[in-house]
């Protein structure tokens, strides 16, 4: 069905969304383009400097904060950002309309979801300008990145509610207890992910500091408790996960699609803690940042789609209700 497949390509863009908007952060190319929607007043930025007016300075100097000197990269990041951000609102556009297609008569749930992804997805937008009007600032720039989060969930919702006609789980005992322990992992996990944004505006700090911005081995020795929390966090997400693992293998008949997504799960989170031990102890390298935040976005995700297909019976059983229509 065309919704099914639409519905995992939005996902799939809206985390290169995330991956882009990470790399944007960690190059410090926000202001690559101080102006929005276009970028030093064209629809295709410049390449070069001698494209830009002479005076290009003066009429961006209040926008640019500062950073007067045109940089080609920072510009194309930036730009980049944007057109991935454009194709991905065209998408979850589009995944709209074939929930009317499909399901306005069958399940009016899946089109007033991804209705509200829309919704989300151009208030997110929105948001991006204001994070551009205010010099990245930094409440701001976390609001951004929750509220792509919670575009995921909505549209995860949706489409797993959709897939749901067609896959079958595995049969799962004590689910009570595994529920707990799911949503504590969630609550956790997006806690330590509130940390790391508030790790990230730390950062942000040291770099402006002249005493200390110039040299990365010594960032994260000026960070101070919200690092030492967020490292701290990483142990306990580690375990939660580990335990998950544990509980789940005892407590199923069969390692069908739950158990394939929690190794998924516990895999990437391995990975997540490897870049956070590299970023610590190699003076946060640029290319890790982006890479470190995309896995932690992911793993929400993920844990979110566990929750719903462990609890499809309950949570989509409902759909001759809340909205749906009998044939």
């Amino acid at each position: 069905m065309l919704f099914r497949k639409l519905g995992i390509l939005t996902i799939i863009t809206i985390y290169l969304l995330v991956l882009a908007g990470g790399i944007v952060r960690s190059t410090g190319s926000g202001m690559g383009c101080p102006d929005w929607p276009k970028c030093f007043g064209m629809l295709v930025p410049p390449t070069d400097v001698s494209q830009l007016p002479p005076n290009y300075q003066e009429i961006y100097a209040e926008k640019l904060h500062g950073e007067v000197e045109f940089n080609a990269t920072k510009t194309w990041i930036e730009y980049a950002n944007r057109l991935v951000g454009a194709f991905t609102g065209l998408v979850v556009f589009a995944t709209f309309l074939a929930s009317i297609y499909y399901y306005f008569k069958k399940d009016r749930v899946i089109v007033y979801l991804s209705f509200l992804g829309v919704i989300l997805i151009g208030a997110n937008g929105a948001l991006g300008k204001y994070v551009v009007d205010s010099f990245l600032k930094p409440g701001v720039v976390t609001l951004h990145m929750l509220l792509a989060v919670l575009v995921v969930f909505v549209l995860l919702y949706s489409i797993a509610r959709a897939w749901s006609e067609v896959i079958k789980v595995e049969k799962i005992e004590n689910k009570s207890t595994l529920n707990r322990l799911l949503i504590l992992t969630l609550v956790v996990s997006t806690s330590q992910v509130l940390l790391g944004t508030q790790v990230r505006e730390a950062i942000d700090k040291v770099i402006a500091n002249p005493l200390f911005g110039y040299d990365r081995n010594t960032w994260i020795e000026q960070m101070g408790l919200p690092f030492m929390i967020h490292r701290s966090y990483s142990l306990l997400i580690l375990a939660l996960h580990v335990y998950l693992i544990v509980y789940l293998k005892k407590n199923i008949n069969a390692e069908g699609l739950i158990y394939k997504f929690m190794i998924t799960l516990l895999v990437i989170v391995v990975i997540e803690v490897l870049s956070g031990i590299i970023m610590a102890y190699f003076g946060v390298p640029a290319y890790i940042q982006p890479i470190h935040l995309t896995l932690a976005i992911l793993s929400l995700g993920i844990q979110f789609i566990i929750y719903l297909l462990t609890n499809s019976e309950r949570v989509f059983k409902a759909r001759t209700e809340l909205g749906v229509v009998k044939n």
